[in-house]
């Protein structure tokens, strides 16, 4: 693997170079930035994904939908729909996306809209919905052509950006300077405890700008729910062997928090925002039936469940055991508090 990036390098020079020379053109306002009449707060990365975008816009809607009028807007990555889209009641996966499906599925007082031209999104919403007051954008950070009023990056405690490389050798779509864009820089799936030197040492690695702060957050599993009920169950179910199944793009803390209530735990990956075919849900029924364990279930995540939930071939697997975990982020030592007062600082 280390000598693949090395062959990898200069094809990563390159791209970065692409990048930076777009940035750049940006940064001299060659490139025009549309400022709309409401605030926008954009949440995203330098990595191609697995930082825990999700989790992080629904505190930021959760937290703000009862003081504010607002909207997410997404690209709707993975949808077979293209242009701009508001979600309604005949939204799925295949229209909007996975991530806008579920946005819209847990908050039902805000618009949820889908367009991979941002500003032509941001215009259609306050169009159609004049009384908006904040807008969210996800997954944006490199779409610099919309003015965003706070700008949230995120990056992933086991995988910090400052460590890692632009593709095809790394992960980084952009050059690691691409950081100093970010008002809040937050990091992710940390441990549940944080000790002050861990803080000290990440602080003290990313030199941080003066208009930066540097917050940090973990993720906390929300029990397990039954995927063809909707119900979720009091107490965690008690199995031998559990079958997990994700199309995202890092499944480990899901992983580790599954091993703790099994004995053997089976991990089938697909690529980020898979869209389950046929013969994927035949291959996750094939191996749960194969476990010679009656005591036995079937794992995946919220997202996943989206997606499967729109597959002609779900009831597939409706004689199994199946269930899907809801995840949510909290913020260590006051930090949420931190992100609150910034986003009070925009008005």
């Amino acid at each position: 693997m280390f000598i693949l990036r090395i062959l990898l390098l200069p094809l990563s020079v390159l791209y970065g170079t692409i990048t930076f020379i777009r940035n750049l053109l940006f940064d001299w306002g060659i490139f025009r930035v549309t400022k709309h009449r409401i605030p926008v707060i954009s949440v995203g990365n330098l990595s191609m994904g697995g930082t825990g975008k999700t989790p992080h816009v629904e505190l930021l809607v959760s937290r703000l939908k009862d003081n504010y009028k607002l909207a997410t807007l997404s690209r709707g990555y993975g949808r077979k729909t293209k242009g701009y889209i508001l979600a309604d009641s005949k939204s799925d996966s295949n229209s909007i996306g996975d991530e806008p499906l579920q946005y819209f599925n847990k908050f039902k007082n805000i618009k949820v809209a889908v367009d991979e031209n941002r500003n032509r999104g941001a215009k259609k919403l306050l169009k159609s919905n004049p009384n908006l007051e904040l807008l969210i954008l996800d997954d944006a950070y490199q779409h610099r052509y919309i003015h965003r009023d706070l700008n949230i990056m995120l990056t992933d405690f086991h995988n910090i950006y400052k460590k890692d490389h632009v593709v095809p050798s790394g992960q980084l779509r952009e050059f690691r300077r691409g950081a100093k864009r970010a008002n809040i820089i937050i990091i992710t799936k940390t441990p549940v405890v944080l000790s002050p030197i861990t803080r000290r040492r990440f602080e003290d690695e990313l030199k941080l700008k003066s208009h930066q702060k540097l917050l940090f957050s973990k993720i906390e599993y929300d029990g397990f729910v039954d995927f063809n009920l909707g119900t979720k169950q009091k107490e965690v179910p008690n199995v031998s062997t559990i079958v997990l199944f994700t199309g995202i793009a890092n499944s480990y803390p899901l992983q580790d928090y599954l091993k703790r209530y099994c004995n053997e735990l089976i991990v089938i990956s697909f690529a980020d925002h898979h869209n389950y075919a046929k013969k994927d849900i035949e291959l996750i029924h094939k191996t749960y039936s194969e476990v010679f364990s009656k005591n036995k279930m079937i794992v995946t995540t919220e997202k996943d469940a989206q997606r499967l939930s729109t597959s002609e071939h779900k009831d597939l697997l409706k004689s199994c055991q199946i269930f899907y975990i809801p995840i949510h982020v909290v913020f260590h030592n006051g930090d949420e508090k931190l992100l609150m007062d910034s986003i009070q600082d925009i008005f």
